[in-house]
């Protein structure tokens, strides 16, 4: 953990600052102080203490870096050019080609560019989570630690260490404001995550200008209440006790650690350092002169690195980790031979497949006319299927016994300080939190679930929409999907919850009308290896469909199906999902007894109903049939595409109200009755 104050090392943090520096000023648009500030500690986690391997950066055994503060992105791809990190191919190996070029940096926020404004996943090897949303990292960074817990614990053997990994997050002060964050950590510091350090750049500057205008708290003593190793680094210059942290992070086993660096941002422009205008606005090529000048390299020359820098990380990274991960082969090679059922999970978690059998043991439900709630007929599902995932690990915001989402079966277990083998979670009433860490959970190859109440999605928006952006398969149970929650109130039923999920793209939405849509469903999305699902369940009773009566469950796997006809051209479509699809159902039967043609389509989801082909699309809702009705106990707006001008809704226009639940959809009029009425009219 020694670091030498040799002449390449600090060419090299400085190679790291002028290369952030030009791509800002090219591209006239970024926040150049930050990197300038951090380059010392980026440069010494990579080069001097990462177990990271940059010709295979998908490793599993690899150390994690996160930039939370994903505004200081050039910090990170200029380290990731110098580091050599090679772009991957199908398989996860590098390919020889550098997944940052200095044609991508000289392109930095431009359009074509896999150097965006804010590092994105997906977009380049080494960008290990998308970050920009403050506080998004660092929650990552728990869940990302939480999975090599739980992969240690139920994969390692005394022989073969495969997830040995240490976590590393680099966070700012707007990170450490947002409360995701500190929920975040209050989870971290209550496991006792010893594997995850944060860094936190302590340069008391905000766009606004200095923190003291809004944050004044002691840092340091809130992470020792919220049970935290707590270093101090008084110069992040200072390579020397950059090292000393983190080995002191390292040394410590029985809780997480956060490193309070003081910067100075801007460093080395001498008329902008220290103050809010290095922040997020370009130096000014004058200014970028300057400071190049400081550092002792050539003032006129843009994206130069000086000979030896990329051989010098080479001869550091490159070879620590190239020893690392051909040791860490080894161990894999004979872990297959030794445990080949063992192996045989983790291949398939690492190539982010389902094993073999995984539905097997999804139930069918036999047809009732109580039925049950669609909450309670999940909890039978998910269980059905997490017993075949044996990577399959998920928890809820402390209300697993009312959302159904604990695993009961034999073996699953608690995840508790110290006791990292079991598949529960407890995430505490941390909804936003809860949304980071099934994140970096994800990430880290596990199947990941997050459970509470539809309304609390409010809470968790921003980690359902990043899981979107990052093609994460995460699972969100969310159950008390509507005013059929009853005498809770409007505070607690969601009204335009619907409306809000179904706007994010690439987050599919599923709201089944029936226990065995509820099993379809779930056969359906757990398929989907690059979109999250929400699961939107009841907390009534909803009748079980006879399926001998009515269409096959299974075609909810289209999102949207005709679950009953009639003979000829309808003279109505009814359409619906969730609690309300019965009312549909039942309105039918009152229109064919007064000679009404009537088709009921069932709409579980309509955004994979969407993704269908024009010709099936046509075929359940036939262009010509223009009297539609369609009913929900929401909002009507993600209606208007499959009802037309023409057709009816039958929903809320405004919040719920206190009572006995059936009271809430008499008084509201959401009911078979007036599905009937809204046809006739």
């Amino acid at each position: 953990m020694s670091v030498a104050s040799t002449d390449i090392d600090t060419l090299a943090v400085d190679t790291i600052r002028a290369l952030s520096m030009d791509a800002v000023q090219t591209a006239n648009s970024g926040h150049p102080g930050t990197p300038m500030a951090l380059a010392p500690i980026a440069y010494q986690l990579f080069n001097h203490t990462m177990s990271y391997d940059p010709e295979n950066p998908q490793w599993p055994g690899r150390d994690r870096f996160v930039l939370s503060c994903g505004h200081a992105s050039m910090l990170l791809y200029s380290t990731l050019h110098l580091a050599g990190v090679k772009e991957v191919d199908r398989n996860g190996k590098g390919n020889g080609e550098l997944a940052i070029s200095l044609d991508a940096i000289k392109n930095f926020r431009q359009i074509g560019s896999v150097c965006a404004g804010h590092p994105e996943y997906g977009e380049a090897a080494g960008i290990e989570t998308t970050t920009g949303p403050l506080g998004a990292g660092v929650s990552n960074s728990v869940g990302m630690a939480m999975a090599q817990k739980w992969l240690a614990e139920n994969y390692n053997t005394p022989d073969a260490k495969l997830f040995d990994y240490n976590v590393y997050a680099i966070c700012s002060d707007g990170d450490l404001m947002e409360g995701v964050a500190c929920e975040a950590a209050s989870v971290a510091g209550h496991l006792k995550l010893d594997n995850v350090c944060w860094l936190y750049d302590d340069n008391s500057i905000t766009i606004e200008g200095d923190t003291d205008l809004a944050f004044s708290e002691d840092v340091g003593v809130r992470f020792e209440g919220l049970g935290w190793n707590v270093v101090h680094v008084a110069d992040a210059n200072d390579r020397k006790a950059i090292a000393k942290a983190v080995a002191n992070f390292q040394a410590c086993k029985d809780k997480p650690t956060i490193i309070i660096i003081k910067s100075i941002i801007g460093y080395g422009a001498p008329n902008k350092q220290n103050t809010h205008n290095a922040h997020g606005a370009p130096l000014g090529w004058d200014e970028v002169a300057l400071a190049k000048e400081s550092y002792g390299l050539p003032k006129d020359e843009k994206f130069y690195v000086p000979d030896g820098v990329r051989e010098h990380f080479a001869a550091n990274l490159g070879a620590r980790g190239a020893e690392a991960y051909e040791a860490w082969s080894k161990q894999w090679a004979k872990y297959q031979s030794d445990h080949p059922e063992k192996a045989a999970e983790l291949k398939a978690m690492f190539a982010g497949e389902l094993p073999a059998g995984w539905d097997a043991d999804i139930p069918v439900f036999p047809a009732d006319a109580k039925g049950d709630a669609t909450r309670n007929s999940s909890g039978k599902v998910l269980n059905a299927i997490a017993k075949n995932i044996p990577f399959m690990i998920g928890g809820s915001a402390d209300l697993a016994p009312s959302n159904k989402s604990d695993l009961t079966f034999d073996g699953a277990g608690e995840f508790l300080p110290k006791q990292y083998s079991g598949r529960n979670l407890h995430f505490g009433i941390r909804e936003h939190a809860m949304s980071g860490i099934v994140n970096g959970l994800s990430l880290s190859g596990l199947r990941a679930y997050g459970a509470t109440f539809f309304v609390f999605t409010d809470y968790m928006r921003g980690g359902m929409r990043l899981a979107a952006i990052m093609h994460q398969p995460v699972l969100y149970i969310l159950t008390h999907d509507s005013i059929g929650v009853g005498e809770d109130g409007p505070t607690h039923q969601p009204v335009e919850h619907l409306t809000a999920c179904r706007a994010i793209p690439n987050l599919f939405v599923f709201r089944p009308g029936d226990s065995n849509e509820v099993a379809e469903c779930y056969r359906t999305a757990m398929q989907m290896h690059r979109s999250p699902a929400a699961f939107v369940l009841s907390r009534q009773n909803m009748p079980t469909l006879c399926r001998d009566k009515y269409a096959a469950a299974s075609g909810c796997a289209k999102g949207g199906y005709v679950l009953k006809d009639c003979d000829g051209t309808p003279d109505v479509i009814l359409m619906g999902s969730g609690s309300e699809l019965n009312y549909a159902v039942s309105a039918a039967e009152t229109l064919e007894a007064e000679g009404k043609k009537v088709r009921v389509v069932s709409m579980p989801c309509m955004d994979l109903f969407a993704d269908q082909d024009q010709a099936y699309i046509d075929e359940v809702l036939p262009p010509a049939v223009t009297n539609r009705v369609a009913v929900e106990a929401g909002l009507r707006m993600c209606w208007d595409r499959w009802i037309g001008s023409q057709g009816k809704f039958v929903g809320m226009s405004g919040y719920g109200a206190s009572g006995p639940f059936d009271k809430v959809y008499e008084h509201f009029g959401i009911n078979a009755a007036a599905v009937a009425a809204a046809a006739k009219a």
